[in-house]
């Protein structure tokens, strides 16, 4: 698979218009990337542009803290798919986590995968950054359990970002069944070919243009 099919090309920070959100679609699909990966108030405008093209639309569920409760999740979940989302990366609830509340993570990623159905794939962003390998390991396993489509690294928001250590170890513990996304601080080709390495199947990155030009980029979501 060539390398632009791995990027969600991304446009996420607050400041974010129309006309870039057009642009980013238009980008998308002039480097053949996989989606472009946006806040849910752009899921219809991106729809409307993306329809005749193979691009996806993916969306940000909790973002960027995790911090909402299972219900308001799962509406964003059903809201963003009727929007015309294709996928979507939801944050899980890291405090719960932290506190060994296993079960609350568990049912608030099952809640968004419940409201998804086959309708839209779920990737479970985990932020790495913030936990130590026992708890990547864990959030990984529930995100599994949950039935989720994929684990991913990070919102890019919260410090840190992808960690080829991180990638292999969310890898090694989902098996080979689940996608693995690598988000946050992905700038070069020889960052994705690193963390498509360690076991990514899907990369986010709001550099993808650089990535697949053999370029680097000091752009941010």
């Amino acid at each position: 698979m060539k390398l632009s099919k791995y990027i969600d090309h991304t446009l996420l920070k607050p400041v974010v218009t129309q006309d870039e959100i057009f642009e980013l679609c238009q980008e998308a699909m002039e480097h053949d990337f996989f989606s472009v990966c946006i806040n849910p108030a752009w899921v219809q405008m991106a729809s409307e542009i993306l329809t005749d093209s193979d691009v996806k639309v993916c969306t940000v569920i909790g973002f960027p803290l995790g911090a909402s409760t299972s219900e308001v999740k799962a509406f964003e979940t059903m809201n963003a798919i009727q929007n015309g989302a294709d996928e979507v990366d939801m944050v899980i609830n890291i405090g719960a986590l932290k506190s060994g509340n296993h079960d609350l993570v568990y049912n608030d990623i099952k809640a968004v995968c419940d409201a998804a159905g086959t309708s839209a794939l779920v990737k479970v962003i985990i932020e790495s950054s913030l936990l130590d390998s026992d708890d990547i390991v864990k959030a990984s396993e529930l995100a599994k359990k949950a039935g989720a489509d994929f684990v991913k690294t990070s919102t890019g928001f919260n410090g840190g970002g992808a960690k080829v250590e991180d990638v292999a170890l969310m890898r090694m513990t989902v098996g080979e069944e689940m996608g693995v996304k690598a988000s946050g601080g992905v700038k070069s080709a020889e960052d994705a070919l690193n963390m498509i390495e360690s076991g990514a199947t899907r990369i986010g990155a709001s550099s993808g243009i650089e990535i697949v030009s053999g370029g680097t980029s000091d752009s941010e979501y």
